[in-house]
């Protein structure tokens, strides 16, 4: 097995500290939410109600600079939830599109 290498915090992807309005979408519910932070795997949002989804659900989030992003709830306690983006060819194409007009790194081109 291939050992993976570790952020600082223990996880595998580096977390960018944002403010992004979005909607979250699941089964009929929309729900107001704003993304916290966001990975090129997964985000954290902050819910502004109740929604029914729980663990492994498939959630789907809307806004100005993602689009549309298919995800599945890896958890949710106190108001926020943590996703996991689908890895479709569709979803990789707009998060690295989002990281490259916006979060920008030192050195990439």
């Amino acid at each position: 097995m291939l050992a993976v290498k570790l952020n600082p915090d223990g996880r595998r992807s580096q977390r960018l500290r944002c403010h992004i309005r979005a909607t979250l979408e699941y089964i009929g519910q929309k729900l107001d939410v704003r993304i916290l932070d966001i990975s090129k795997t997964g985000m954290a949002l902050q819910l502004e109600g109740w929604v029914e989804a729980k663990r492994g659900a498939m959630v789907a989030v809307r806004c100005a600079e993602l689009g549309h992003i298919e995800c599945t709830v890896r958890w949710y306690r106190a108001g926020k939830m943590g996703l996991e983006f689908e890895r479709t060819t569709n979803t990789v194409a707009q998060v690295t599109a989002y990281f490259r007009h916006f979060h920008h790194q030192p050195g990439e081109t």
